[in-house]
């Protein structure tokens, strides 16, 4: 257990820290598999800004590593074009 004052106050910031990331981690996880499994290429045109944003903005806190977000990004940029030229052709 914490004896001083601001080793409390640090515990205290990291919980809702804690509890913080684990919603904005949830929600954009959630996201990205709602991405995936939209079969309508307008649609998930629509769609995929938004999650490109939530990644951008958890890389930007430092929640996720940049490769991560760039591995991620890619993969559902692919998965939006597949859709596209399947739908053209």
């Amino acid at each position: 257990m914490a004896h001083h004052k601001s080793a409390k106050k640090r515990i205290r910031q990291d919980q809702k820290k804690r509890v913080a990331n684990h919603y904005y981690k949830k929600t954009t996880r959630t996201a990205i598999k709602k991405l995936r499994s939209i079969t309508d290429p307008a649609d998930a045109e629509k769609f995929l800004p938004k999650v490109l944003s939530m990644i951008d903005r958890l890389t930007g806190r430092n929640t996720w590593h940049k490769n991560k977000a760039a591995n991620l990004k890619s993969k559902l940029m692919r998965h939006v074009n597949k859709l596209k030229a399947s739908a053209k052709g």
